[in-house]
């Protein structure tokens, strides 16, 4: 299986995992709980460690990624690559302390990247027939995948937040 959805999929195993626990715990789950273990699953693991992962692979294996991708080997954008894959791993790791607004700057910037990286990959097959696996492959899947992922559930838990606080407003002006 290619690495880029052994992320995605890890994502998706912690995401069930942390629902389990919480529920064992707490015996009690709502959707904004479920929405928000998923979306903090993706940005830790997909987003952060993924990235992580792929930092490694771009600075300390250039050349083998870039033949994997179907690209010239030896070229500095290796070293650029990684180093955004590093900043999104970063922001991904995170993600886990820091929450709120910082969480949608964070799927803003790594679907800008994935998407522009999709992007890069179809042109790439279009111009120059680079039919190699890491160019039209799981990476370019998972190149918007990811990306569609996370707007949609970042999108799902600002709806199901906007929801719980009107509730709680309604609630409290009740019981005035």
């Amino acid at each position: 299986m290619d690495m880029a959805y052994t992320w995605l999929i890890l994502g998706i195993i912690i995401a069930f995992i942390l629902i389990g626990v919480q529920f064992y715990i707490k015996r009690f789950l709502n959707i904004k709980r479920i929405v928000e273990l998923f979306l903090l699953s993706f940005l830790v693991f997909t987003v952060g460690i993924g990235s992580l992962w792929a930092f490694t692979g771009h600075l300390f294996f250039p050349n083998q990624v870039a033949s994997n991708i179907g690209w010239a080997v030896g070229n500095p954008f290796q070293m650029e690559v990684a180093f955004a894959n590093l900043a999104f791993g970063v922001l991904g790791l995170l993600c886990f302390w820091i929450r709120g607004n910082f969480w949608t700057a964070t799927v803003i910037g790594v679907s800008v990247f994935y998407l522009g990286a999709a992007v890069t990959h179809i042109n790439n097959m279009l111009s120059v027939s680079n039919h190699a696996s890491g160019n039209v492959g799981a990476a370019l899947i998972t190149d918007i995948l990811i990306p569609l992922l996370l707007i949609g559930l970042l999108i799902a838990y600002k709806v199901v937040e906007e929801r719980a606080v009107r509730s709680a407003i309604k609630s409290l002006e009740r019981s005035l």
